[in-house]
């Protein structure tokens, strides 16, 4: 599905398809914005030739997967980032290649599957943006992107502080899965963060010709940094959170298993000597001189009943029990 905005000499503002591609050519004056999803391959190939973008840019957005990265060429430059097929507050991510082609008078943008950022955008607003400048246009849908994530990043807060309430409660091997479930998706996201991060960072420099160096392009690339540098400081902060969870739970089933071994072991303390002397007297040997005694039963069962008695007042003082 190929969906365009044209924007002509005169300002005005057209929807369609790959039809206003010919218009765009036509018009030297104008400005466009051509978005590809799910587009026959040899179509995307021949597009983005009609643009004259470089060959190795248009390898790396094909591809179906590859990290995050900035390029310059001659007449236009090349953004690859990771934009969002899918997300929500439980950090069920599905993410995917959005590709940028950021020349003077267009903005080429390729992604697999339906982004929302893009979606959002191409229903209202876009023109407006892609009026200022291509540039900016490509900017906004990051930081739409970005929002995306903010938002759900920070409905994911309320779940992990009922994940901290219930783990104090009543913890259970459950909630371990999910916490380390949670551990491994924030790492994910912690990665992309930074990659665009790095893309942003290489922008402020001021280096890149369609990026030009003035207040309003500096003001619109430092919002998207902050952006970025807050959700990779919330998912390093809630990946901290989620292991502080973790070893607090672990703790607190140690000390349990350590109380209950302490019980265990002062009640086998307390009935090993009482079995030995069961044991003993147990034995059938045809001469055991205390067999002899009256009065020997009852003065073996005082002794163990002193001996048992006497271990529990020595283990209370200690306070094993």
């Amino acid at each position: 599905m190929i969906r365009t905005i044209l924007i002509n000499a005169q300002g005005q503002i057209s929807s369609g398809g790959a039809e206003l591609i010919d218009a765009w050519l036509a018009q030297p004056e104008s400005r466009i914005w051509v978005d590809s999803q799910q587009a026959d391959a040899e179509q995307e190939r021949n597009i983005l030739q009609t643009f004259g973008c470089h060959p190795l840019a248009i390898k790396d957005a094909l591809r179906d997967r590859h990290p995050p990265k900035l390029e310059e060429f001659s007449d236009h430059i090349f953004i690859l980032y990771r934009g969002i097929a899918g997300f929500d507050a439980g950090l069920n991510y599905t993410g995917q290649s959005l590709s940028f082609f950021v020349g003077e008078r267009f903005l080429l943008t390729r992604h697999p599957q339906a982004a929302q950022s893009i979606d959002r955008l191409l229903a209202d607003n876009g023109g407006i943006y892609l009026q200022r400048s291509p540039a900016q246009l490509a900017l906004k849908i990051m930081h739409t992107s970005a929002g995306i994530y903010l938002d759900n990043i920070l409905a994911f807060e309320e779940r992990l502080g009922e994940l901290e309430d219930e783990l104090s409660e009543a913890g259970s091997d459950e909630h371990m899965r999910e916490l380390m479930n949670y551990k491994s998706r924030l790492v994910k996201l912690r990665r992309t963060f930074n990659y665009h991060k790095n893309i942003t960072d290489e922008l402020r420099t001021g280096e890149y010709a369609f990026f030009p160096d003035d207040e309003s392009m500096r003001h619109v690339i430092n919002d998207l940094h902050d952006r970025f540098e807050r959700l990779h400081s919330l998912t390093q902060m809630f990946y901290d959170l989620c292991g502080d969870l973790v070893d607090g739970y672990i703790s607190i089933t140690s000390h349990q298993l350590n109380s209950t071994m302490r019980v265990l072991t002062v009640i086998t303390a307390i009935f090993v000597p009482l079995s030995f002397l069961a044991g003993l007297y147990g034995m059938n040997f045809e001469y055991i001189p205390e067999l002899k005694f009256q009065d020997g039963y009852f003065i073996l069962l005082g002794f163990m009943g002193f001996l048992a008695v006497g271990l529990l007042w020595l283990f209370r003082r200690m306070r094993w029990l």
